[in-house]
């Protein structure tokens, strides 16, 4: 039997108020204060029950998006008015760029326009430890992930063209390692694949390459890909990079051979403009990625393009419901009013979950599930 993609609406995530504007439909659950555009989504760690967003409004916001706030109404046959906002976590003086939560859930780490990289306790809401200072980064942070059979380890990509590894476990704010081989910014980060597991980090960066750094043995391999990196999304097995690009492709990079396994492309699917952060769906079945072009999308609507894996074709464009609108026009160079525009940048897969789900960000701040339509 042929697995449907989960194309069906069911919650929208923004903001801290729970004051709704308008009637909306049973679908769609939603609170109402606009975060600006959300430039950072994960879930939690195993089971990924949670849901964290980084926005440029510097606040980090962690939702349940399965639980109803306690002002929604129980009738059924009444819209659920909200989910629920767990914590608001606010210490960021800018943008939040990226988040990456621990393997055991209580801590995760953030980055930004800070130029520190943020350690952060899931309880008290509060930072347990902030790296940087005079042998930190120089430049805003674009990616984070921890590192480490422990997680002891965070690995910090940045506008100022390199990697630095930061000890959790040392008192000590400075990093133990820089690795400065890139030529442009750091895009992102991961750590893990090849037969190198938890010693290998991947930088992905503006100057077209993946690097490979094999930290126990002190080697470097690239694979060049031309077009400046935008994300990184490794295969389960480590064998296989998830590349995007800024030149309309994404890549299936095998990591051994540094050959292309399959290219990912498609008509009125465009992106060499933002950073659009691509993933994996349903157990590799899928790639998922937003789209750039919003030309064929109602106003405020946005678009995810899925392709299959395997082919390489297109097997979706999932239209993402816009939000409620603000009231305020919108002026562009020309003086003309723009049309309201939202170009989904961010898109991560619920892993280890009971059921298919995911969820996709973009430039209106507002954060839309999707999971089985029945």
């Amino acid at each position: 039997m042929t697995m449907a993609f989960p194309s069906k609406p069911l919650t929208q995530l923004l903001g801290s108020n729970g004051t709704l504007p308008c009637q909306l439909p049973s679908t769609q659950r939603k609170l109402t204060t606009l975060s600006g555009p959300v430039h950072a989504l994960t879930y939690s760690s195993s089971p990924s029950t949670y849901i964290l967003t980084g926005s440029s409004d510097r606040q980090i916001r962690l939702y349940n998006p399965s639980r109803p706030a306690a002002a929604a109404s129980q009738n059924p046959l009444e819209p659920v008015r909200a989910t629920q906002l767990i914590q608001t976590y606010s210490a960021h003086g800018y943008e939040v760029l990226d988040i990456s939560v621990a393997r055991d859930n209580a801590s995760f780490a953030s980055v930004g326009g800070d130029r520190n990289v943020f350690l952060w306790d899931v309880t008290t809401a509060k930072t347990i430890r902030r790296f940087g200072g005079n042998q930190g980064h120089t430049r805003r942070v674009n990616s984070v992930t921890f590192a480490g059979a422990d997680d002891s380890v965070l690995v910090s990509g940045s506008f100022d063209a390199s990697v630095r590894l930061w000890d959790l476990k040392a008192q000590s704010q400075k990093p133990i390692m820089a690795l400065e081989e890139a030529r442009d910014s750091i895009s992102c980060v991961l750590v893990g694949g090849g037969g190198n597991g938890e010693y290998e980090i991947v930088a992905g960066s503006v100057d077209g390459r993946v690097r490979y750094y094999d930290i126990r043995m002190g080697r470097l391999e690239t694979d060049v890909i031309g077009a400046p990196i935008t994300s990184l999304c490794r295969t389960r097995d480590g064998k296989g990079v998830l590349v995007g690009s800024l030149d309309n492709t994404l890549r299936l990079m095998d990591r051994d051979s540094a050959g292309l396994l399959k290219a990912y492309k498609g008509e009125g699917w465009k992106n060499d403009e933002f950073r659009l952060r691509s993933c994996f769906g349903g157990n590799e079945r899928w790639v998922l990625s937003g789209n750039e072009d919003t030309s064929r999308c109602p106003s405020g609507e946005g678009e995810v393009v899925v392709w299959d894996t395997l082919s390489g074709n297109v097997a979706e464009r999932i239209r993402v419901p816009a939000g409620p609108d603000d009231g305020k026009k919108r002026i562009g160079a020309d003086g003309k009013v723009k049309e309201r525009k939202n170009v989904i940048s961010c898109v991560t897969w619920k892993e280890n979950g009971r059921s298919d789900q995911w969820c996709c960000a973009g430039t209106d701040g507002i954060v839309t599930v999707f999971g089985p339509s029945s």
